[in-house]
C-alpha cells in the first residue's frame, strides 16, 4: 500500500468519523443556545474533546484496517492450517480474550461503571470478566462453524442460559451485562473476529455464505454471561452509585486533557501489548511474513495505539461530561417529555450517521440482490434505534418501568424470529446488534442517560443509568429479522408458477 493510497484510506476514515460525530455536536450546540445553556469553558472543552475523538478514531480505524484485521487474517489461516479441533478451541480462547481487552467501547463502559460506583466495581474486573466470556464463546463459535450447528439453536441455548442467570441477578448487573454486549462489538473486535472466522471456516473445505455471519452475535452473548455470573456468585451483589456533582463542574479548559492522557496511554498500551506479543510469536514460529507486509502490520499497531489514546482522552476529558450535563439539565425541567423526545431525536440522528450502518445496508442489498434497499432498511433501523433511546429515557423518568420489561420480550422475539427467517439473516441480524451501538452511543448517549438518572428523584444511576447500549443493540436484531421474514415471503411468491425462481434459502 503506497503512501498516496494510505492517505486516501485515512481521508475516507476521517470523513466517516466526522459524519458520525457531527450530529451529536450540532444537537449539543443547538441545545446550548436554547434550553441547556453551557458555560463557555464547558462548551469549548466539549468541542476540543470532539476534535480529539475525530482525529483519534480516524487514526485508530485506519490502524485497525491495516494492522489488526491483517493479524486476524494471518492468525485465522494459521489456526486453520493445523486442522486440529483442540488447536482451534484453544486459539479461540486466547485470541478472544486478547482482542476483547483492546476494544475501546468496552473500556469506556467499564470506566463509567468504575466512576459511578466509586471503584466498587472496578474497570479492570469488568474488562477481564467480559473478555473471559468472549473468549469462551469465540471458541464455541469456531466449533459451531466446523460442526455445522445451526445458528438458531446456538442463540436459543445462549439466551436461555442468559435469562436464567438474569432472573437470579440484581437489576444493576443486568443493565451492565447487556450494555457490555453492545459495547464489545466495536471497531476493534468485529473486523478481527470476522477475519478469524473466515480462516477457521476453511477447515471445512467449502465455506458456506452463512459462515460469514453469526460469529459476532455469538460472542456478544458471551459478554453478558460473566457479568451476570458475578452477581449470582457474589455474596453481596448489590452495587449502588451516583454521578458526583463534581463531575459536572465547569473545571479547567486544558487540565482534564493533561490528566486523562497518561492514563489512556497506559490502558491502551497494556491492552495492545498481549496481542502484539502473541503476533510476534506467531510470526517467528509459523507465519514468517515478508518484510513489507510485516512492517505494514507494525505500522497499523502503532496507529491503533495513537488513535485509541487520543480517542479515550477526548472522551474522558471533554465529551462525556457535556452529555451528563445536557441529560441532567433537560431532566430537571418540569416537562419531562422534553428529555424523552431529546433521546428519541438523538437516536434517530446518530444511527443514520453511523458508518457501520451504511456498510450493513450495502451488505443487505448485496445478499438480497437488491430486493431490500436502503430506502427500506435505513428507516427501519433509524426508527428502531430512535425508539430504543426514547424508551430508555422513558424508563428512567417513569419509575414503574424496568429494563427487563423491554429486554425479556425483545430478546424472546429476536430468538423466536430466528426459527422463521433464512439462516443467513439470523447470523446477519445478531451480528448487527453492535452496529448501531457505536462510539457515540457508548459515549455521549450513555452519559446523557446517566445525567437524566441523576436528576430524576428516586432513580438509581446504577440501575436506570445503564441499559441504554443494551436497548440500542437489541433493535437491529429484531429489525433485520423482520426484513428477512418479509424477504423470505417474497421469495416464496417468486417461486410460484410464473415467478422467477425461489430465493428462500439465501
Amino acid at each position: 500500500m503506497g503512501e498516496a493510497v494510505e492517505l486516501a484510506v485515512l481521508g475516507e476514515k476521517f470523513r466517516e468519523v466526522v459524519m458520525s460525530v457531527f450530529p451529536v455536536v450540532v444537537i449539543t450546540l443547538i441545545l446550548s443556545v436554547t434550553v441547556v445553556p453551557l458555560e463557555p469553558v464547558v462548551l469549548t472543552r466539549f468541542l476540543i474533546g470532539a476534535l480529539f475523538i475525530v482525529i483519534g478514531l480516524s487514526i485508530f480505524l485506519f490502524g485497525a484496517e491495516i494492522g489488526v484485521a491483517a493479524i486476524g487474517n494471518h492468525m485465522g489461516s494459521a489456526i486453520a492450517s493445523s486442522n486440529n479441533l483442540w488447536v482451534v478451541g484453544i486459539a479461540g480462547l486466547v485470541l478472544g480474550f486478547l482482542i476483547s481487552i483492546c476494544e475501546p467501547d468496552l473500556h469506556i463502559l467499564a470506566g463509567q461503571v468504575n466512576k459511578v460506583t466509586s471503584g466498587a466495581l472496578s474497570k479492570a474486573s469488568l474488562v477481564v470478566a467480559v473478555s473471559v466470556g468472549i473468549a469462551v464463546l469465540l471458541a464455541v463459535g469456531f466449533l459451531r462453524i466446523i460442526k455445522n450447528v445451526a445458528l438458531k439453536w446456538v442463540y436459543f441455548a445462549c439466551y436461555l442460559f442468559i435469562f436464567i442467570l438474569a432472573l437470579n441477578s440484581s437489576p444493576e448487573f443486568v443493565a451492565i451485562a447487556f450494555d457490555s454486549s453492545g459495547a464489545t462489538t466495536g471497531a476493534m473486535t468485529v473486523p478481527f473476529m470476522l477475519a478469524l472466522g473466515l480462516g477457521v471456516s476453511s477447515l471445512k473445505g467449502i465455506a458456506s455464505e452463512e459462515d460469514s455471519f453469526g460469529l459476532v452475535g455469538i460472542v456478544s452473548a458471551g459478554a453478558i454471561m460473566p457479568v451476570l455470573l458475578m452477581s449470582v456468585l457474589s455474596a453481596d451483589a448489590r452495587v449502588t452509585g451516583s454521578l458526583p456533582p463534581a463531575d459536572l463542574d465547569n473545571g479547567a479548559l486544558f487540565g482534564p486533557f493533561a490528566q486523562a492522557l497518561p492514563g489512556a496511554m497506559r490502558d491502551i498500551g497494556l491492552s495492545l501489548l498481549p496481542m502484539a506479543v502473541l503476533f510476534a510469536i506467531f510470526q517467528i514460529r509459523y507465519l514468517r511474513l515478508p518484510r513489507r507486509p510485516l512492517s505494514r502490520i507494525v505500522k497499523g499497531i502503532i496507529y491503533t495505539f495513537v488513535g485509541l489514546t487520543l480517542f479515550l482522552t477526548g472522551v474522558n476529558a471533554g465529551f462525556m461530561d457535556v452529555g451528563s450535563i445536557v441529560g441532567y439539565t433537560l431532566a430537571s425541567l418540569e416537562n419531562k417529555a422534553i428529555v424523552v423526545f431529546a433521546g428519541l431525536f438523538l437516536g434517530l440522528a446518530v444511527v443514520l450517521a453511523e458508518p457501520a450502518v451504511h456498510v450493513l445496508v450495502r451488505q443487505i442489498e448485496d445478499v438480497t440482490s437488491g430486493y431490500l434497499t436502503g430506502k427500506v432498511v435505513f428507516p427501519a433501523l433509524s426508527l428502531g434505534v430512535g425508539l430504543s433511546v426514547g424508551l430508555s429515557i422513558l424508563r428512567i423518568v417513569v419509575p414503574g418501568i424496568k429494563l427487563w420489561h423491554y429486554l425479556l420480550p425483545g430478546w424472546a422475539v429476536a430468538v423466536g424470529l430466528g426459527f422463521l427467517v433464512p439462516g443467513l439473516f439470523v447470523g446477519m441480524a445478531f451480528d448487527s446488534g453492535g452496529v448501531a451501538s457505536g462510539p457515540m452511543t457508548a459515549t455521549f448517549i450513555l452519559a446523557f442517560a446517566q445525567g437524566v438518572a441523576e436528576a430524576i428523584e428516586g432513580a438509581d444511576v446504577m440501575v436506570e443509568g445503564f441499559g441504554m447500549i443494551a436497548m440500542v443493540a437489541m433493535t437491529p436484531v429484531i429489525a433485520l429479522q423482520v426484513l428477512g421474514l418479509l424477504y423470505a415471503k417474497k421469495s416464496v411468491k417468486e417461486a410460484e408458477p410464473g415467478g422467477t425462481g425461489s430465493r428462500e434459502e439465501v
